[in-house]
């Protein structure tokens, strides 16, 4: 394997950048278990006795934990020691294959939607589920506001149309979001919906609402943000909501 990836007693940088890659953290020595991803190296340069790589991950793929990879180490021909060493090694393996087979099994799809059987959600991406009704203008133009300050893209579903259903757009956009905030004012049965959806699907949920006698029994036990609709209350949300996305986003 090293005569396969070496010219003229070099190691060919470029042939080796052709490969594809899982990009690991060194797992601590406390047991925290750090994030893999899978991706490609788009340049590998010689400076010094250091090798500069320039590197972008797939994110059609969801992050792997360094204890997911630890279950199929003896496939990957991963020693122990490796996972506490920062390295590049070449592994005799079909990444993609051992993926597929041990790490990413089908997710059972549902009929009432489609969504995409491998996730891609857009790292940018908040979404918020409301009335669509003028009295929640204001607070949507407050979330926008916060969002974009965080360089963050904030969307409602009536800002798309792209499918014939509009459940569909709905359901597309909770997919394919970051977090996903709730606003449980009058007991809209269409946000209910919508924040169940965004819990199954495994997305950061915000809740927020005008009334906490809005917040349903089953999610009573979750964190929510009471306001006001006047200036005063909506600048008092976009501080608290702009706290909880920086929290979400740098965690």
């Amino acid at each position: 394997m090293s005569e396969q990836f070496s010219s003229g007693g070099d190691i060919d940088l470029e042939k080796l950048s052709k490969l594809p890659c899982l990009f690991m953290q060194e797992t601590w020595h406390d047991g925290s278990q750090q994030n893999a991803r899978v991706g490609s190296i788009i340049s590998a340069v010689k400076a010094g006795s250091s090798t500069k790589i320039e590197y972008a991950y797939d994110n059609s793929i969801p992050p792997l934990s360094n204890e997911q990879i630890k279950v199929v180490q003896s496939e990957f021909g991963i020693a122990d020691f490796e996972f506490s060493r920062t390295h590049w090694a070449v592994k005799d393996v079909d990444l993609f294959k051992v993926l597929l087979r041990y790490l990413k099994p089908r997710r059972q799809l549902p009929t009432v939607f489609n969504i995409s059987e491998v996730e891609q959600i857009e790292p940018t991406l908040i979404s918020v589920m409301m009335p669509f009704d003028l009295t929640f203008s204001g607070v949507y133009e407050k979330l926008k506001e916060i969002t974009a300050s965080l360089k963050l893209h904030c969307r409602r579903a009536d800002d798309i149309w792209e499918n014939p259903a509009i459940i569909q757009d709905v359901v597309s956009l909770i997919d394919h979001s970051r977090v996903v905030i709730c606003d449980c004012t009058g007991r809209n049965p269409n946000v209910f919906y919508e924040a169940g959806i965004a819990h199954t699907l495994g997305r950061e949920v915000i809740l927020i609402t005008q009334s906490e006698h809005d917040i349903p029994f089953d999610l009573r036990h979750l964190r929510y943000v009471k306001y006001l609709n006047n200036s005063e209350g909506l600048m008092a949300l976009g501080n608290t909501v702009s706290s909880r996305l920086e929290t979400i986003i740098n965690a």
